[in-house]
């Protein structure tokens, strides 16, 4: 066991854990932050996607110990009930889930995708996403989400007035 300090959604937590622990579990059942999801443990899937310093890692294949001090983003942590992040809103207005389940891990890598690109192509898009599986299928409706984020991102709004 070793203490471990990690930064998640910005805050600070110090975790007495094996350093091998994968930080999916930290996150989870550590932390108690239940939003990134197991999928297959093998990082082929996307569900436990999470961002490491903003850019998307998957959190299952991830020691602890490689991510101490570095800036933890999880689903958590891009917006909120009152505040959706854009995609999180496209996402509802496409009405994109079925299950659910590979959601957050989707979500998580349209918006790496989309904060480093602002306007996606559909081969952008197709290209970011390759790595996160959808047992239901809504592929479609996860392109088509991605657009409309980007779109919403355009439109001035009260604080910005752009």
């Amino acid at each position: 066991m070793a203490t471990i300090a990690l930064t998640i959604n910005g805050k600070k937590h110090s975790l007495n854990v094996d350093p091998q622990m994968p930080l999916l579990w930290a996150i989870r059942d550590v932390v108690g932050l239940k939003g990134t999801k197991f999928g297959c443990g093998m990082a082929q899937c996307g569900s436990c996607t999470v961002h490491l310093n903003g850019a998307p890692i998957r959190s299952c294949v991830t020691p602890v110990s490689a991510v101490a001090n570095k800036k933890i983003t999880t689903i958590e942590g891009i917006g909120t009930e009152t505040n959706l992040h854009p995609v999180q809103q496209a996402w509802i207005d496409e009405q994109v889930p079925q299950c659910g389940y590979c959601q957050s891990g989707q979500i998580m890598t349209a918006v790496a995708l989309l904060n480093s690109k602002p306007k996606p192509t559909d081969a952008d898009i197709d290209a970011a996403m390759q790595g996160n599986l959808c047992r239901c299928g809504t592929y479609a409706r996860i392109r088509k989400a991605i657009h409309r984020a980007a779109e919403s991102s355009d439109k001035p709004t009260a604080t910005t007035g752009k």
